[in-house]
């Protein structure tokens, strides 16, 4: 059995090296993923591990790496991961969605192969299927500049950290989900957990990480939770921040951040108060019973316990949007620059297609769910992307159900919610403008896979396109999520220029599996292999294509 797994292995590897740019090294990995029982919150439940490990393995690469990893899947569940910011160049095979791949059957695996091309940056993986999320299977990305670049520090720090915070709930991810699958919601988390971890406070856990006095270390923070933004703040010492997934910023002074769901940044914190123990902190945030969770950080021959008070987290969402309003890309700094590679003056670009997205909830047959534009997402049994690769797509779904403009009912009155496949037509290589319009009372937050956006504006109230005059067309922050404050809207601004298919999607975990999400189909006109890769030869396939003959390949 061994050899024939290191046999499919270096098959696989074989065949994808035909896709790796010469020179750009390649990076291997095996992972098993399986169910065990550990307690996170203090409570015994079961939870998805990776080699044995929750937080599954740190990704550690340099920009333009070529990434392997042959996923066995031992759960009793369809499985998928996805690489959240990871952009996947000509690549949404790689995506990871139930939009763009078969998920990956019980006892059976699959590689993942993918290149960071031109990024660098902080970043994390997370399963996509079921409910999978609520159990775990999460880590780390680290992509580094390579050495003949520059980064934009004072000081080479003397080590790194990698720090995922995620509120979490002692159900487990099957009573969750048929919470959801009955019409209820998954309820408030239980607590909040650092790298698998609820830590008390109390000096009674091991230290998570050590510090050299002296020295400065970097600090890399995800948000990978399921429903509350998280406050992170580190007792007694200030942090600088460097970088938001993948864009090196303005290096501000911090005494807490806010990261929402699903947003990555990595920050200096250097060791130069009395040694002794000092506390991470991370608290809920925008919610009336916050949950606070602690590790310890402990300097190199310290001599105390940390301190029992805590810093207090800040209160209220307009301190959040100020400190949005203060961040600002590093214009002087060098590459690698996220793409698109040509909008370094995004501000004088004509924009194409304003497209507004307004996120509401209401019910069908009685049942929660979630919708954008009046459309709630669902998934069909043949991948979307496999549907238009296989040309059956009018067999599948239909494009364009959502409006690019949309206003819900007002007042009291029940909105009709679509359930459907809501597939968005764009065009390939237009400059667009997304709006985020959130009419509810709590904070909502969306990624966009396959590319970088400039996030221009945040404020409150509805927009109309005299808002422009308020966008930052200089130096706004080009990174892979928003968030939308409660009753107000966030602008984007994008190339699509990564042809594929490409999810745009709520971080909420309830919102997302309850359809809050879609996909933008942004096909090349030429369907050659300069613009997009062709299926790979191991891909899973299920649906009405899996005993069709494969398509005539993209060719140059």
């Amino acid at each position: 059995m061994e050899k024939l797994r290191f046999g499919l292995v270096l098959i696989v590897l074989c065949l994808s090296t035909s896709l790796v740019k010469g020179g750009d090294p390649i990076l291997t990995f095996e992972w098993k993923v399986t169910y065990g029982t550990i307690s996170p919150l203090g409570v015994p439940q079961q939870v998805i591990l990776i080699n044995d490990k929750f937080p599954g393995p740190i990704i550690n690469g340099t920009s333009n790496n070529n990434i392997v990893v042959n996923v066995f899947n031992q759960l009793d569940e369809p499985f998928l991961f996805t690489w959240n910011g990871i952009q996947q160049r000509k690549n949404s095979w790689q995506e990871g969605t139930l939009g763009t791949n078969c998920p990956i059957p019980p006892g059976s695996n699959f590689t993942y192969h993918f290149q960071v091309k031109d990024q660098i940056g902080s970043f994390f993986y997370y399963p996509t299927t079921a409910l999978h999320r609520a159990a775990g299977g999460y880590g780390g990305i680290s992509v580094h500049s390579r050495a003949l670049i520059p980064i934009p520090f004072d000081i080479n720090p003397a080590d790194e950290f990698f720090v995922l915070v995620s509120d979490w709930y002692t159900k487990s991810h099957t009573q969750l989900r048929k919470f959801l699958d009955s019409g209820r919601s998954m309820g408030r988390p239980d607590g909040i957990i650092i790298n698998g971890k609820g830590g008390k406070g109390d000096g009674k856990d091991e230290p998570m990480f050590s510090m050299t006095p002296g020295k400065t270390y970097r600090y890399r923070f995800c948000n990978a939770g399921m429903k509350d933004s998280i406050n992170v703040r580190i007792q007694g010492h200030t942090m600088k921040l460097v970088e938001m997934e993948g864009s090196h910023v303005v290096q501000n002074m911090y005494d807490s951040l806010d990261i929402h769901l699903g947003q990555c940044v990595s920050v200096l914190v250097t060791a130069d108060k009395d040694p002794k123990d000092y506390l991470l902190v991370a608290s809920t945030r925008f919610t009336k019973e916050p949950h606070t969770a602690t590790s310890i950080i402990r300097y190199t021959n310290g001599n105390g316990p940390a301190s029992p008070e805590l810093p207090k987290a800040p209160i209220g969402w307009a301190w959040s949007l100020n400190q949005f309003r203060s961040f600002r890309w590093n214009l002087t700094a060098s590459a690698a620059r996220p793409n698109p590679q040509g909008s370094y003056h995004y501000g004088q670009i004509n924009i194409t297609r304003t497209i507004k997205l307004v996120n509401t909830a209401g019910t069908v047959d009685g049942k929660l769910r979630y919708a954008i534009n009046g459309v709630s997402h669902v998934n069909p049994t043949t991948p979307i992307k496999l549907a238009e690769y296989y040309g059956v797509e009018d067999k599948i779904f239909k494009y364009d159900l959502m409006k690019d403009e949309y206003e819900p009912p007002a007042g009291k009155a029940q909105e009709k919610i679509t359930l459907a496949p809501n597939v968005v037509r764009v065009t390939y290589r237009n400059f667009v403008e997304i709006i985020f319009e959130n009419h509810e009372k709590s904070v909502q937050s969306f990624h966009l896979a396959g590319y970088s956006f400039f996030t221009v504006a945040i404020e409150p109230g509805k927009w109309n396109p005299e808002k422009r005059k308020n966008y930052n067309l200089l130096d706004a922050v080009s990174r892979n999520t928003i968030q939308v404050y409660p009753n107000s809207w966030a602008a984007i601004m994008t190339t699509l220029d990564n042809a594929g298919l490409w999810n745009l999607r709520s971080n909420s975990v309830e919102r997302q599996y309850l359809g809050q999400q879609l996909y933008f189909s942004a096909l090349s006109p030429k369907r050659d292999l300069k613009d997009e890769y062709n299926m790979p030869d191991n891909d899973v396939l299920c649906g009405i294509i899996k005993d069709m003959p494969l398509p005539k390949p993209y060719s140059v």
